[in-house]
């Protein structure tokens, strides 16, 4: 089974977590899993894949301008049908508390379905999300720095577990709905 982490990262928030959600479905056996940055993301092979996961920085409450550009590509492929099915899932770091990171996950969320994806969560049962509730996906938070001097402010070991969590339910989604013939 095919997974494509695809991300959009200006300043390596969204990429660390983009390779935990990696790290996370290469857990699953079976799982053979390519982590592109948007810009060296070629739309045509979503077609091959089984699983897409794309994410980013939340910017005010929605997608950054690097990942919409590549999402709205992807008019062929949608009026070809080439998504319909395949599972897929999402994820955003933003800088502030109340960032968007809800609203940025569901924006995120609606072209998949728009594709006819099978849009995969987050469940309160799973461990690392049971006190966390980042149901529609992972999305974290990375405070700014407030100098430009500061060491960059990444994700924290939580964080990272709810990405290998994520990654691993896709995963095992993928593997149930692929294996089964």
């Amino acid at each position: 089974m095919k997974i494509l982490v695809v991300y959009d990262s200006e300043s390596g928030h969204t990429e660390v977590l983009a390779r935990s959600i990696a790290e996370g479905a290469k857990q699953v056996k079976q799982a053979e899993v390519w982590l592109n940055h948007v810009k060296e993301a070629d739309i045509y092979e979503l077609a091959q894949m089984d699983a897409i996961i794309w994410g980013c920085p939340g910017h005010f409450g929605t997608i950054s301008a690097g990942l919409k550009t590549w999402i709205d590509r992807l008019g062929y492929l949608w009026a070809k049908g080439k998504l319909i099915g395949k599972v897929g899932a999402v994820f955003c770091t933003t800088a502030t508390v109340h960032g968007g990171i809800e609203a940025t996950m569901l924006n995120l969320i609606t072209p998949m379905l728009h594709h006819g994806m099978i849009v995969v969560g987050l469940p309160g049962n799973v461990p690392e999300n049971a006190l966390y509730g980042s149901y529609y996906g992972v999305g974290v938070t990375c405070p700014v720095e407030l100098s430009p001097d500061d060491p960059p402010n990444l994700p924290n070991e939580n964080d990272l577990a709810l990405g290998r969590a994520l990654g691993r339910r896709v995963a095992e989604i993928t593997k149930k709905l692929t294996m089964q013939t």
